[in-house]
């Protein structure tokens, strides 16, 4: 079986405060109750024959719905990451803002309550938030917090050779 594959935007800000993440909560029953180690950057499967960017961008806008636009060359590639289910995450990082408030996922369907032969429309995401680097940490999944530390660390590198 293939590994699969997804991609996807970490959207940051810089403030007073520094740097601020913005990470999403998934929707639908399974993570209702869930929140450390639950919430993600906006991502998505890679379609076959779609460019992992033109995916990242795409999931982007369905995620967030009324989401930043980008010219990706502007985008910063901080590389790929393997979820503990195996799942591959290709993403980038985009300065921008977002007003959580805004949120207009997409929904899916699934047959909820188990076994019941009723479908039930679930937003894709259900809630958006700014996080600092160390609140980002405890909320995202695990596998996926190696992508904080390489725009922290490609945010520095380009502060050091401004200067």
């Amino acid at each position: 079986m293939a590994t699969k594959r997804s991609a996807g935007i970490l959207l940051f800000r810089r403030g007073g405060n520094g740097v601020e993440v913005l990470l999403v909560h998934p929707g639908g029953p399974f993570w209702k109750r869930r929140d450390d180690g639950a919430w993600s950057i906006p991502k998505g499967e890679i379609e076959p024959s779609e460019e992992p960017v033109a995916a990242a961008l795409r999931e982007l806008g369905e995620e967030l719905g009324p989401a930043p636009e980008f010219d990706p060359e502007s985008l910063i590639d901080l590389g790929s990451v393997r979820q503990r289910a195996g799942k591959v995450v290709e993403a980038w990082a985009a300065e921008g803002d977002f007003d959580p408030g805004q949120l207009q996922s997409i929904e899916f369907e699934m047959e909820w309550p188990p076994r019941s032969d009723t479908q039930a429309t679930f937003p894709e995401v259900d809630r958006a938030e700014w996080f600092t680097p160390e609140g980002a940490r405890t909320k995202i999944l695990a596998g996926q917090a190696p992508l904080i530390d390489r725009l922290l660390e490609r945010l520095d590198q380009d502060a050091e050779s401004a200067a």
